[in-house]
C-alpha cells in the first residue's frame, strides 16, 4: 500500500495567531478586543471527585501567563452549533497485533459520535501518515476502516506527528482537532530518557496548529514490547504528549489493556464536557511560544488545556 501524507477533506482558515482555528459561528460570538491578536484553545472541564460537573461560565475562567492575566474574550460550550469536531483516529503500524483484540471497542467509540463529529483514520509508518479513511461523517465507513497494525513502524512515531501538522488543515467550520492516538509511544529513533527532542518538537508543532491529543499504551511488536527501559519512557512520552497539548494519555502497564472501553468511554466523556476558549494574550515583539495555563476558582472543577500557545510577534 502506497504511504502518502496525510491529506484531509476539510479546510482551516489560519487565523491571525498563525495556528489557531477561527469558526465561522465561533468568530460571529466573540467579543473582539480592540487591540492585539487573539489565541483560541480547545479546553476540557474535569470533575476533580465524582462525575457532577457545575456549568462554567465565562467570569470564571482565569487564563494567566505567570502572574499577568489575560483578557477572556470568549468562553463557548462546545454543542450544539458549535460541536464541531475533527477526530483522527491514528493507530501505531509498530503495535503489537494484539490490537486486533480492541477493534470492537474502538469501531463502536467510533460509532457512537455524534453526527457534528467528522472522523478519520490513519496508520503511522516510516515518519508519515498513511490515511485509509479522510474525515467523514459516515462513522459506519470510519469504523470499518479501522484495521490490525501490519506490525512494522520503520521511524519514530513523533515524526510521523510533526510531519501530520505541517499538513493539517484549518477548518472554518470544525473548530476542534484532536487525534485518539494507539501507540507504545516508544521512540525507535531515541535511545529513551527525559527530553527526547523529537517528541519536544512533536508537541510544539501540536500546539502551534492546536491539535489536542488522547493516547492509549499499546505495546509494540519485537524487543521494544518487553524491553522495561523502552516501554517506560514510551509511556512518559504519550503521557507528556497528552499533557502538554491537553489531551490525556489512558492505560499505564506492561501487558495489552484487557479492554479499551473504559479508556474510551472516558474520552467520550472528555468530548462532550470541552469550550471553545478565546483570549488576549500578552504582546510580545516576536513570534514564538508562551507558556499559559488555564484555571477557575470553581470547587469541583479543573480546565486543562493546552499549557503553551503559539502567538504571532507585534513586528510580524
Amino acid at each position: 500500500m502506497r504511504i502518502h501524507k496525510w491529506v484531509l477533506i476539510a479546510v482551516l482558515v489560519l487565523s491571525a495567531t498563525g495556528g489557531a482555528y477561527c469558526a465561522a459561528g465561533f468568530a460571529a460570538r466573540q467579543e473582539t478586543p480592540s487591540k492585539g491578536p487573539v489565541v483560541h484553545m480547545t479546553v476540557s472541564a474535569e470533575a476533580r471527585h465524582g462525575s457532577e460537573l457545575p456549568p462554567v461560565s465565562r467570569e470564571d475562567v482565569i487564563v494567566s501567563e505567570g502572574r499577568d492575566h489575560d483578557s477572556v474574550v470568549s468562553w463557548v460550550p462546545a454543542q450544539g452549533a458549535q460541536a464541531g469536531l475533527e477526530l483522527l483516529v491514528l493507530v501505531d503500524e509498530g503495535s503489537s497485533m494484539d490490537l486486533g483484540g480492541q477493534l470492537n471497542d474502538i469501531r463502536a467509540f467510533i460509532q457512537k459520535q455524534p453526527a457534528t463529529t467528522l472522523i478519520g483514520v490513519g496508520y503511522m509508518r516510516f515518519g508519515m501518515v498513511e490515511t485509509v479513511q479522510d474525515f467523514t461523517p459516515d462513522h459506519a465507513a470510519a469504523a470499518k476502516a479501522v484495521r490490525v497494525p501490519m506490525g512494522v513502524g520503520g521511524a519514530s512515531p513523533y515524526f510521523s506527528l510533526q510531519d501530520l501538522t505541517k499538513h493539517w488543515p484549518t477548518n472554518d467550520h470544525n473548530p476542534r482537532h484532536e487525534i485518539l492516538l494507539i501507540s507504545s509511544g516508544v521512540d525507535t529513533d531515541y535511545p529513551g530518557g527525559p527530553q527526547d527532542p523529537y517528541v519536544d518538537e512533536a508537541i510544539r508543532a501540536l500546539q502551534r496548529v492546536g491539535v489536542v491529543v488522547y493516547s492509549i499504551y499499546q505495546p509494540g511488536v519485537g524487543h521494544i514490547g518487553h524491553s522495561f527501559w523502552r516501554i517506560n519512557w514510551g509511556q512518559n512520552y504519550l503521557s507528556q504528549v497528552s499533557e502538554e497539548t491537553g489531551g490525556e494519555s489512558y492505560y499505564i502497564g506492561l501487558a495489552p489493556a484487557i479492554s479499551f472501553a473504559p479508556y474510551l468511554d472516558e474520552l467520550d466523556r472528555q468530548l462532550q464536557h470541552q469550550y471553545l476558549l478565546t483570549f488576549v494574550p500578552k504582546p510580545e515583539k516576536k513570534a514564538g511560544m508562551q507558556n499559559v495555563h488555564v484555571g477557575t476558582e470553581l470547587s469541583n472543577v479543573d480546565l486543562v488545556g493546552a499549557d503553551r500557545i503559539f502567538v504571532p510577534g507585534s513586528s510580524d
